[in-house]
């Protein structure tokens, strides 16, 4: 066991109830914003004058939630619901004249907690990975990709639907000017050529001086026509999933200040790469010393990954439930036109060290003890279409359960698996993702136990109800690209 000094990001400073009420009085917020998050991963909310908060919104509870309104959480005929801000949540919205804004954990008629309340799910899982396996915190970094676009014109009614997207930087582009951006070369060219490079500066800064979420990086991505990517410092998990739904929130915002729309949309672009959502996880424990911590993912005697026994098995649950996992870290129709073959999307199941064509990828910088703390795991599957809180929950049950179950992830693979021929994959015995919304559903219709600890089973319903009735709408309804390829049947 390599004892490091305690992540610094557990001791940071967090707003308490009356650093908001003094932060409201001396910087005069008239409305205080409460969000929270719906089962599909909508950010909502609801404005209420600040004395509302003031006079102890925080600790009673504000009840203006109708929960038979908002997708996932309660059926109309016991629909009340209160919405309990986290004053560490607190933060003035710039985009707004005086406005601040608080996220809420939801309660059933202000007695117990909404078990369908994504937050609460992502707070549980947190409970359980001690209760289950004694490590007292897990870390995450997702990767968030995205698109801007200078415009999107889409449109939908019973009987037609269709889209255009707008982009300068868009390959497709007849009467652009400047320097486009070729398919598949969009990753790290520099202004001119990415024309996004201020926005993404806005976005970060807003995130860091007015949301007090720490950005690593940011830099343009992939494909053509404004995909992006914004990386934050790793942080716990709900925090993480706070930090991600405050990211979509910010980066729409911003995007709009600069006459731009951005999307979490994960295939927006036919013929290039689409966004994903890769999450880097690690599990923590206690050290034996005061204000030392351990990695459990590190092993300094593996030669071949510096991965120990512990994050092998991890990847292992990852492995066997990524079918049923598919239906919660990429819930959308949209979602399985990422991931097929050759766009650097996941699609096979399995695992390697610097691997990007593997679901599961153990990134390998650097070597050696000094680089203990850095040792994680990748799990590419999962896009930004996703509920975050719901995504970590979920992934961070499915690779408890390959620890307590010691599920072999198998061996290492360092190949191309986009190259490889059907028969060497056979050989190796690499499953792949399913190929559809539908197939995931139905995977998890029947692997959902190792869920159950936390996720409560009407919210599993939900999920499932929520994404067939999505996929029926898609499937059932005519693709323009069809009569390109039946018209004259």
């Amino acid at each position: 066991m390599m004892l490091v000094e305690k992540p610094k990001r557990l001791s940071r400073p967090r707003l308490s109830a009356s650093d908001v009420v003094e932060a409201i009085k001396s910087r005069d917020i008239k409305f205080v914003d409460i969000q929270f998050t719906d089962v599909p991963g909508r950010l909502q909310h609801f404005t209420v004058p600040s004395d509302a908060v003031v006079d102890g919104g925080m600790t009673s509870g504000l009840s203006k939630v109708d929960g038979s309104s908002i997708r996932g959480f309660l059926d109309i005929s016991e629909s009340d619901a209160v919405a309990m801000p986290d004053p560490s949540t607190f933060a003035v919205v710039p985009w707004r004249s005086s406005a601040a804004r608080m996220i809420a954990d939801v309660y059933m008629g202000g007695s117990h907690r909404l078990e369908r309340d994504p937050r609460h799910v992502a707070q549980s899982a947190e409970a359980y990975l001690k209760d289950a396996l004694g490590y007292s915190w897990s870390f995450w970094g997702p990767e968030m990709e995205f698109f801007i676009f200078d415009g999107v014109n889409w449109w939908s009614s019973e009987w037609e639907a269709g889209y255009r997207i707008d982009s300068s930087e868009g390959s497709w582009r007849r009467d652009g000017q400047g320097y486009k951006i070729r398919y598949k070369e969009g990753y790290y060219p520099v202004e001119p050529q990415d024309t996004l490079a201020n926005v993404r500066d806005d976005i970060a800064l807003t995130l860091q001086e007015t949301f007090n979420v720490d950005v690593e990086a940011h830099h343009h991505e992939v494909a053509t026509g404004g995909q992006c990517e914004v990386d934050m410092v790793y942080d716990t998990l709900t925090r993480m999933a706070d930090n991600v739904m405050t990211l979509k929130y910010v980066a729409k915002n911003v995007a709009a200040k600069h006459g731009k729309i951005a999307t979490f949309m994960p295939k927006p672009l036919y013929g290039d790469n689409a966004s994903g959502m890769h999450v880097h996880v690690s599990l923590w424990g206690e050290g034996s010393n005061p204000g030392s911590a351990y990695n459990a993912f590190y092993d300094q005697d593996d030669q071949y990954a510096e991965i120990s026994q512990t994050g092998r098995y991890f990847i292992g649950g990852l492995l066997d439930h990524a079918p049923s996992l598919a239906a919660i870290v990429a819930p959308t129709t949209n979602s399985y036109k990422r991931l097929v073959p050759g766009y650097e999307a996941p699609v096979y199941l399995t695992w390697g060290k610097s691997n990007r064509s593997a679901a599961v990828r153990v990134p390998s910088y650097y070597r050696g003890a000094a680089y203990s703390a850095a040792k994680r795991v990748e799990f590419r599957v999962p896009d930004p279409s996703s509920n975050p809180y719901l995504t970590f929950a979920a992934m961070l049950l499915a690779g408890i359960d390959g620890v307590r179950r010691k599920m072999d992830p198998g061996d290492p693979v360092d190949e191309n698996v986009y190259h490889m021929s059907p028969q060497r994959k056979r050989q190796l015995g690499i499953r792949s993702l399913p190929g559809s919304l539908h197939d995931s559903l139905e995977a998890l219709k029947s692997d959902k136990e190792y869920l159950k600890p936390v996720f409560d089973g009407s919210l599993l319903d939900a999920i499932i109800e929520n994404g067939e009735r999505e996929l029926l709408a898609v499937e059932s309804r005519p693709h323009p690209y069809e009569f390109h390829l039946y018209f004259d049947a």
